[in-house]
């Protein structure tokens, strides 16, 4: 670390302290060439994915974007607040874990129809017409299909003795 009074390479960590949150470490240094003391703090800076539009732009990932797309999808249906924060806290880890600088929009979009798909399947089928711009009731029949498809029943392994 840098000094900031004399700007010499060389300084010498005194003390560092854990927040009370623990979001943060705060140090105290002191510099090697003038003597003087002074405070750094080191937090997690976790960078959100580009987006990739599909005209190729590319813009910030605005957790508000996603919010404005359930809050549309499931208008007037009866899903919890709760369960909207949930879906978009599991999207923006999916996307943090991907560690990719980029992410094409096709992505978020297909997370949010599996998001929506849990949550309520008519917000699902209203997202997807929009999404997948359906062109006619086949579109919709299709998407209806896909979401009333009972889950495959598992077999239950034979019990040993």
């Amino acid at each position: 670390m840098k000094c900031p009074f004399c700007s010499h390479a060389d300084t010498q960590v005194v003390d560092s302290r854990v927040s009370e949150e623990g979001d943060s470490v705060r140090r105290r240094r002191r510099c090697l060439s003038c003597d003087k003391r002074f405070t750094t703090y080191e937090t997690v800076e976790l960078r959100l994915p580009q987006v990739i539009k599909s005209g190729g732009r590319r813009a910030e990932f605005q957790p508000e974007k996603l919010r404005t797309s359930f809050t549309r999808a499931l208008h007037k249906r009866p899903v919890a607040t709760e369960h909207v924060d949930a879906a978009i806290q599991r999207i923006t880890q999916k996307l943090l874990a991907l560690g990719e600088r980029e992410v094409p929009s096709r992505t978020i979009g297909q997370m949010v129809m599996k998001e929506l798909a849990r949550l309520d399947k008519v917000a699902y089928i209203r997202f997807a017409s929009v999404y997948r711009s359906f062109q006619d009731v086949d579109d919709f029949r299709d998407a209806i299909d896909e979401v009333a498809k009972p889950a495959p029943k598992r077999r239950r392994a034979p019990a040993t003795r």
